[in-house]
């Protein structure tokens, strides 16, 4: 008899959307995604100031009915992790975040909390550290985490506000789509490139593209594919 897959989580590409609030266009598919969970745990490390993003989220949770703690105001903070019911993971800078994750001993934590069905959700950076490793992120290093190994929770990579080639700019660096290129050529795990207004739920073994704006899929020897909300990605990604 096969084992339930216990893992459950929600990857954002970006906490706003242009047009709208903090988390306004996920609003729908986090209450979904909690269900009847009334407190969530946030990590808010990928910013410097964190006690004022923290208030920030507070008060957007609260408006969906939702009570939100942030670990960095707790003593003990892997205790705090132990005791979560859920946890949200904000965006920022993914190398602060990683660094931070390492330096307070919870990633291999929070990765078992995982795996035995505490639900995640991560925006933006909170997205990449759910992947293997940091190296498909946009932000700068501006500082060194020992390792850009990271949560491991699914077995692609993930490319947060990914941009579509404009063949009318006249920018003459890489765009993200050689970027990403340039990445498979001396790797092999698969990248999604999540447009802002996507995300990913996956929960029962199944990853499912939601949002209004689909998504990329780069493998290596293969065509790139354009997938659409709706789409089942399990098929063509390891979860």
């Amino acid at each position: 008899m096969a084992t339930r897959e216990l893992k459950r989580l929600l990857l954002i590409s970006n906490s706003t959307l242009y047009g709208g609030g903090y988390l306004d266009h996920a609003e729908t598919e986090i209450r979904n995604f909690l269900g009847n969970i009334g407190s969530v745990l946030f990590v808010p490390f990928a910013l410097i100031d964190r006690d004022d993003y923290a208030a920030k989220a507070r008060q957007r949770f609260a408006q969906m009915g939702i009570e939100l703690h942030s670990v960095h105001q707790m003593d003990d903070k892997r205790q705090a992790v132990k005791d979560a019911a859920a946890i949200f993971i904000g965006g920022g800078n993914t190398f602060r975040l990683l660094k931070s994750l390492y330096d307070l001993e919870l990633l291999t934590l929070i990765k078992q909390r995982v795996a035995q069905g505490m639900p995640y959700i991560g925006s933006s950076a909170g997205a990449n550290v759910a992947a293997p490793t940091i190296k498909t992120t946009n932000d700068m290093p501006i500082v060194e985490p020992p390792s850009f190994m990271a949560l491991g929770l699914v077995k692609f990579q993930i490319n947060p506000h990914y941009l579509d080639t404009d063949p009318a700019s006249r920018h003459m660096g890489e765009t993200r789509e050689e970027r990403i290129l340039q990445f498979l050529e001396e790797n092999e795990t698969p990248v999604v490139g999540l447009r802002e207004g996507a995300l990913i739920r996956i929960e029962d073994g199944a990853a499912i593209l939601k949002g209004s704006t689909g998504a990329r899929i780069f493998r290596r020897g293969h065509r790139q594919l354009e997938v659409l909300p709706g789409a089942r990605l399990e098929e063509l990604l390891e979860v």
